[in-house]
């Protein structure tokens, strides 16, 4: 098993899961005038007309920043030009390019730079509402916001949330020497989207002086970026990471991270020599000029914000066990069994977890062959049990311990709420049968919180109990700072606090549960 191979199989695997859990359930069409009259709304740019469901009303597809085409492929993002007339907000606008992923057949349209604002209906309230804007993972390639539907959140928390589009892949992230914001231009849209939610908000009903920023994996990644990003002072007031640790690693495959520079301009000029441009005068024009397609079939599967940069000085890791981030109130956590989706589906692409394989395997993903020899004797392998020890090393070394160090190193300077959400019988975001029991995996948390795709997914009465209680701690929290409130279970600052049907408890073991002084160790 080669590295190259393990990360061919690592994209195959995170593109199966996106494609299927949140595009196999379609999204409801929105309601027709008849049966809920369109709502319009002013905003600076000009009028959009959004549409109007049982509770909540729903603004899709507005434009928070210029498309960025022709000269623009690669530039910061720009002002949107205003619109005459009244801008159709009824259904969402295109996802940003991708291949075939969480969106079915992937993306080409460049003119993607849009989100999406969920409101609960009624009158305008009495006190603005709390805003929550919401960053899609996927890997920095994949994912769109519309995918996430916000109206259990919206309508039960009493917030406004915004999901939010931003470049992804290559048109998101390549670096090129001489190219003001290489590396970094799908985090500086989102901070573009975040400048739209201060300015323009109120006319939802939401409040422009209390902002989340919350996201899963990429989007909790990126969570922690605008933390350590100097350009984002003052564009949010509290942070939700789910399963994005700060302290992640880009020598591991699993946990997003960012790259030195260098390192993402190698990984551009290897982009510019594959669709042709490694030898023309002007490389940025000559990559300007080549298909949205060409360029998704020739980026890496891997894809990664870069550091030392204007944007991003510093890697998030460094700068947040420095202390350098934005002191605002953090919600952080990861599931129990964040690994098992991908060790499951490695094995399913044919990388058996044998105790013969077990070395090789372990060798595939940490070079050093003392590591390998010390991972091998703190998980060993032994006849049926390869599937759920493969599981537990991606999920303990790459989400766990991280999202407990950084909790750990934010906590020192600002309130932080840590969880694990451990629901052993989550529903399935993949069809068929898996290989073994999977546990919580990654990403699992996420139908509590959003009907991925339109529509829920099947739950029982103690998991729509435990929904409803996770969906209260993240509104609370955005609304108070806070998420501790009188109909919920008590959250305590110095413990994890475990979600599971009927069982949320504070706990102190989950370090050790996850081999944490192990993974300290090895560094």
């Amino acid at each position: 098993m080669t590295m190259h191979r393990v990360l061919t199989t690592l994209f195959c695997v995170l593109t199966a899961i996106l494609a299927t859990a949140w595009s196999a359930a379609p999204p409801t069409p929105p309601a027709s005038p008849a049966t809920a009259p369109a709502t319009t709304v002013r905003i600076h740019d000009g009028l959009v007309r959004g549409v109007a469901h049982d509770g909540y009303r729903t603004f899709e597809g507005i434009p928070y920043a210029a498309a960025p085409l022709g000269r623009l492929r690669w530039a910061p993002p720009r002002r949107t030009a205003p619109w005459s007339g009244v801008r159709d907000a009824t259904r969402p606008a295109s996802a940003c390019p991708q291949p075939t992923g969480e969106v079915p057949g992937g993306s080409s349209d460049e003119d993607c730079l849009h989100l999406n604002v969920t409101t609960p209906d009624g009158a305008r309230p009495v006190r603005p509402r709390p805003v929550i804007v919401w960053l899609h993972g996927g890997g920095f390639t994949t994912g769109a916001g519309s995918s996430y539907d916000a109206h259990r959140m919206a309508t039960r928390g009493g917030v406004v949330v915004v999901t939010v589009n931003y470049r992804l892949g290559a048109l998101g992230f390549l670096a090129h020497s001489g190219l003001p914001g290489s590396g970094t231009f799908g985090l500086a849209d989102q901070q573009a989207a975040l400048r739209w939610v201060r300015a323009e908000i109120g006319a939802f009903g939401g409040d422009a002086r209390n902002v989340t920023l919350a996201g899963e994996s990429a989007g909790g990644y990126s969570v922690c970026a605008q933390l350590a990003s100097p350009a984002a002072a003052g564009l949010f007031d509290r942070a939700v990471i789910e399963s994005g640790p700060c302290t992640g690693r880009p020598d591991r495959p699993f946990a997003p991270s960012a790259v030195p520079l260098s390192t993402a301009r190698d990984a551009g000029a290897d982009l510019a020599a594959k669709v042709g441009c490694g030898f023309a005068r002007d490389a940025l024009a000559c990559l300007r000029r080549v298909d949205v397609s060409r360029l998704l079939a020739a980026q890496g599967a891997d894809q990664q914000p870069s550091h030392t940069t204007p944007l991003l000085p510093s890697n998030p890791a460094a700068a947040i066990a420095a202390g350098h981030f934005h002191r605002v109130p953090v919600l952080i956590g990861n599931n129990h069994d964040e690994g098992n989706g991908w060790a499951a589906g490695i094995i399913q692409a044919g990388n058996p977890v044998t105790p013969d394989t077990w070395p090789d395997v372990v060798a595939a993903f940490f070079s050093s062959a003392g590591q390998a020899k010390a991972i091998i004797r703190e998980y060993p392998v032994h006849r049926t049990d390869g599937g759920p020890v493969f599981g537990a090393v991606i999920g303990d070394a790459n989400f766990a311990c991280p999202t407990a160090r950084t909790g750990g190193l934010l906590a020192a300077h600002v309130p932080v709420w840590r969880y694990e959400f451990a629901d052993e019988h989550a529903p399935p975001l993949t069809p068929g049968t898996p290989p073994f029991p999977l546990g919580a995996p990654h990403a699992s948390e996420l139908p509590y919180l959003f009907d991925l795709g339109g529509r829920p997914r099947n739950l029982t009465p103690a998991q729509h109990r435990l929904a409803d209680t996770m969906i209260d701690y993240w509104t609370r929290f955005a609304r108070t700072a806070d998420p501790n409130g009188p109909s919920s279970s008590s959250w305590p600052r110095q413990s994890v606090l475990s979600l599971a049907p009927d069982h949320i408890v504070p706990t102190r073991m989950t370090q050790a549960r996850h081999h944490c002084a192990f993974w300290k160790t090895l560094g």
